[in-house]
């Protein structure tokens, strides 16, 4: 079946990641399809792009004008999401060793899908994920990728909002605790520019263990320990020292969310392509040492948000980090400015998801009819309401990170950039018994055997109904 030749133009759907700070995206048109796709899309105040008189096209006739250093910063904001609320907990279950290795792999193996992409997209002079979808395997192709990311989206959104439920109600509790316990003295504001990362560093040396035990009605993985006030000293002692003893290398049943939380966590190849749109004086050389810079700083973040997560709550830790902090000090004012930091940060983040979600649903739906703000109110609407409900019923958000990291996250880092390598790349430049398209088909197998293990471990956790362990009681 031979790849269709023309290019069908899709808009552009992102992965409903952190998108603050992500430049206009330039888009490929050619004719009347550019013509076209600019009055469908004024309507929702998309802007033409500009023609360069002075520079060849290459790709695009929009000239990007992006930095190095802002193109990282853009990617890394990509990248950067609610899965990594979830890296203590999956640190918790693995131990520090395993993790690391894991985290490792992920990261690296997220790296050499962004090489697929750019060389796919060099082949062809495409730069949308959906598009690459099209030219590989026609308008199949292209609604399997759309599809991916909008589950991709939709996970994002339900996991923001599920923060929302989380923390709002701590958050405002924890304003009218303040106002009637020390009605002069304010918390200031200004702490709210403090990330999360250094404010979890800063914490792992200032919270006891084990924790005083009227503080530890946990909801963590771990067998509670009952310490009893007859037990001798030196019981009690060895007791402590079980609960703040790290494990480096651990096998349960919340293992199985591990690779889909992690692989949640680094999505971001929707955005590659686009960004690349804006890069200025683009290469695929250049644009891959962006990708493998942006994935280095947000690996070593992940890693030292987790493990000081960890080591501060070990088995304790519950799946949405800032929510174990409740145990320690309800009050504690920099642990409130962080959680009204990242309520701001999901709540202003929660629209700017759901508008590539309605647009996609349209796209895949009623591609070829005119705007109608009716249909455009009546899907937002339904989105809305369904994802609200499965945030209102979902008992944690362990959940969220494991199905979506299950199932659309590997399809857009692992098995989506193999299999469009493998059908774009015209066999005289590399036979599909040539190397790279081996190792691209034993990525997309390598992926497919993480979402199908991953998914089957989630389920048979649902049936035995361990999965509760996670959540936020």
């Amino acid at each position: 079946m031979e790849a269709p030749l023309q290019t069908e133009m899709v808009e552009l759907v992102p992965n409903g990641k952190h998108l603050e700070g992500l430049l206009p995206v330039g888009m490929p048109t050619t004719g009347n399809e550019r013509m076209e796709d600019s009055r469908r899309s004024c309507v929702e105040g998309k802007s033409f792009l500009q023609k360069s008189p002075s520079k060849e096209p290459h790709f695009t006739d929009f000239e990007g004008k992006t930095s190095f250093g802002m193109s990282v910063f853009n990617l890394s904001n990509a990248i950067m999401g609610s899965g990594i609320l979830g890296l203590a907990y999956a640190m918790a279950n693995t131990g520090i060793i395993l993790f690391l290795f894991l985290l490792t792999a992920v990261a690296l193996l997220s790296s050499y899908s962004i090489h697929l992409l750019l060389k796919s997209s060099g082949v062809v002079g495409i730069r949308a994920y959906e598009q690459l979808g099209y030219r590989a395997f026609g308008t199949p192709g292209k609604l399997a990728a759309a599809l991916a990311i909008t589950l991709q989206n939709i996970g994002a959104m339900s996991s923001y909002l599920y923060i929302i439920k989380s923390e709002l109600p701590l958050v405002i509790q924890t304003f009218l605790n303040l106002e009637e316990q020390t009605s002069d003295k304010k918390p200031s504001l200004d702490l709210m520019r403090s990330f999360l990362l250094p404010q979890v560093i800063y914490k792992k040396f200032q919270v006891p263990c084990p924790l005083p035990s009227n503080l530890t009605n946990g909801t963590g993985n771990f067998s509670h320990v009952e310490v009893m006030e007859e037990n001798t000293h030196l019981q009690a002692e060895l007791d402590a020292a079980a609960l703040c003893t790290p494990s480096y290398f651990t096998l349960n049943s919340q293992t199985a969310y591990t690779i889909p939380i992690m692989a949640f966590a680094f999505v971001c190849h929707p955005e590659v392509l686009p960004i690349y749109t804006e890069l200025k004086d683009p290469s695929k050389k250049k644009m891959q040492h962006i990708s493998n810079l942006s994935i280095a700083v947000m690996y070593v973040m992940y890693f030292l948000a987790a493990l000081f997560g960890y080591l501060t709550f070990y088995d304790r830790v519950e799946s949405e980090l800032l929510h174990t902090y409740n145990k320690v000090d309800a009050f504690d004012v920099l642990i409130l400015c962080v959680r009204v930091a990242v309520l701001t940060a999901v709540t202003l983040t929660v629209p700017i998801v759901l508008f590539p979600v309605r647009r996609a649903i349209q796209q895949m739906l009623f591609q070829n009819q005119e705007f109608s703000w009716l249909r455009h109110v009546i899907i937002a609407t339904g989105l809305l309401t369904c994802i609200n409900l499965l945030v209102i019923f979902a008992p944690n958000i362990l959940g969220i990170f494991g199905i979506i990291g299950a199932t659309s996250a590997p399809c857009l880092i692992f098995i989506f950039p193999a299999i469009f390598y493998f059908r774009i790349i015209p066999t005289e430049k590399e036979p599909a018994r040539s190397t790279p398209k081996i190792l691209a088909l034993c990525f997309a197998v390598v992926g497919f055997l993480l979402m199908t293990m991953s998914l089957s471990f989630i389920i048979i956790d649902w049936v035995s109904g361990t999965s509760r362990h996670g959540g936020n009681h």
